[in-house]
């Protein structure tokens, strides 16, 4: 009979380090694998997000902009601003 045991022991051994061996070179190989194959590579960074939408300019009142019309033509007229100078600031104002 301890013939019998130690049989049936080395055979156990033997598998047992059979499959630790197996499962060591298959982890292995798939390790190689993924990192040649593109399948497993690693996903791109996320995109950044979308840029915030422009501030909606808000409308200026008629009052204000006449008033500002009228600080321009005095400065025009004092000689602070040219002519052109006023006719690009009168279109600013203006929205033309």
């Amino acid at each position: 009979m301890p013939g019998l045991l130690r049989g049936i022991a080395r055979t156990a051994v033997v598998a047992g380090t059979a499959t630790a061996v197996s499962n060591r070179v298959s982890r292995r190989q798939a390790g190689r694998w993924a990192r040649q194959d593109p399948v497993y590579e690693e996903p791109p960074p996320p995109s950044p997000p979308p840029a915030a939408p422009a501030p909606v300019a808000q409308e200026v009142p008629m009052d204000v902009k006449i008033a500002q019309l009228k600080e321009l033509s005095t400065l025009k007229e004092q000689g602070v601003l040219t002519e052109e100078e006023f006719a690009a600031q009168k279109a600013r104002l203006l929205g033309t």
